[in-house]
């Protein structure tokens, strides 16, 4: 069950590059991972944490733009396994942060492309501004929430104990 979270935070790689690593410099930097994490020191660093962001927001914005680039394109597909595979190491258990690694990458893989069809098919109903918009709110919610339940401050819904 401690690997969830590393394949949870792949698949919000897979719509969203940066969101992750955004997410995990954040909980590292507050104190917030779990405590037998795989992170390394880097992701704690100030400096790393607010050029995540950065990154993340660049990203937010420029996916609403008609020139971005497809989720699925050789370049896109490197970010996104790259990420997958750091938030995933960052959120396993110290002693399997390899296979969080590998976890998160293939999630990250999988819902890229899971993902694009959906978006495609929702652009052509409803447009690319709107629709992106609500897969942002889909990606910063379930990386806010995934670190919290990482850090064990939340409970998926349904759960009791």
């Amino acid at each position: 069950m401690a690997l969830i979270h590393s394949i949870l935070m792949g698949a919000v790689a897979g719509m969203r590059a940066m969101t992750p690593l955004a997410a995990v410099t954040n909980a590292a930097r507050s104190g917030n991972l779990p405590a037998d994490n795989g992170a390394p020191r880097l992701l704690a660093n100030k400096l790393a944490s607010a050029g995540m962001l950065a990154l993340a927001g660049g990203e937010l914005v420029g996916d609403k733009m008609k020139t971005a680039p497809d989720r699925i394109v050789p370049a896109g597909m490197v970010a996104r396994v790259a990420t997958g595979m750091i938030a995933g190491a960052a959120l396993a258990p110290h002693r399997q942060r390899k296979l969080g690694a590998l976890l998160g990458a293939g999630a990250a893989v999988g819902m890229a492309y899971v993902t694009f069809n959906l978006r495609m098919r929702a652009i052509a109903r409803y447009g690319q501004s709107s629709t992106g918009a609500v897969e942002d709110a889909i990606a910063v919610g379930s990386a806010a929430l995934i670190t919290q339940w990482a850090a064990g401050g939340a409970k998926p819904r349904g759960r009791r104990g």
